[in-house]
């Protein structure tokens, strides 16, 4: 199955000028989530890895997924204020402006191999705030991974050091 053609393409959303790639129609057709799925579990299968930690929100759908599938802890990391807990968190940039993410300071420890998941990588921006956050914890990231990439925005340039797979890329418009 193609997976990018079960990808909703929309024009000038959120704003002029982006070509919003949805993901809702991928995990709406059983098909195709599955084969998303499974094609994360078999990358992953023999890796050593303690945790998957999934970035609000897209990411815990496929976060999770992958960790149950792979038998390991599942941690999400969310915008602030979500977390019960003790945090620790991690500001980064945006077109304009600034954004936070948080992580339950317990969540994971040192030595810990995780893999970090989102739906998607563009600029970069929340990925590396993520990855900082494992690191502030003494954890080891092992893969950055997504199931659509925009290499055009350069996102994956900024995890320099950080081995990145993802499953569909859309490059161009």
């Amino acid at each position: 199955m193609d997976l990018k053609k079960t990808i909703r393409t929309v024009p000038d959303w959120p704003k002029k000028g982006i070509m919003f790639r949805d993901i809702t129609t991928l995990l709406q057709n059983p098909a195709a989530f599955k084969e998303l799925c499974d094609t994360l579990y078999e990358r992953y299968k023999n890796e050593a890895v303690d945790y998957v930690v999934g970035i609000e929100s897209r990411g815990f759908i496929l976060g999770s997924v992958l960790a149950y599938k792979l038998g390991v802890g599942f941690v999400i990391i969310r915008k602030p204020g979500k977390l019960p807990a003790e945090t620790i968190k991690q500001e980064y940039k945006l077109e304009y402006g600034t954004d936070t993410i948080e992580i339950h300071k317990d969540a994971i420890k040192p030595g810990d191999k995780v893999l970090v998941v989102d739906d998607l990588i563009a600029t970069g921006g929340t990925v590396c705030a993520a990855v900082d956050l494992v690191e502030k914890l003494g954890a080891t990231v092992v893969e950055c991974v997504f199931a659509i990439e925009l290499p055009d925005l350069k996102g994956r340039e900024k995890l320099t050091g950080h081995k990145v797979y993802s499953v569909m890329i859309f490059e161009g418009d």
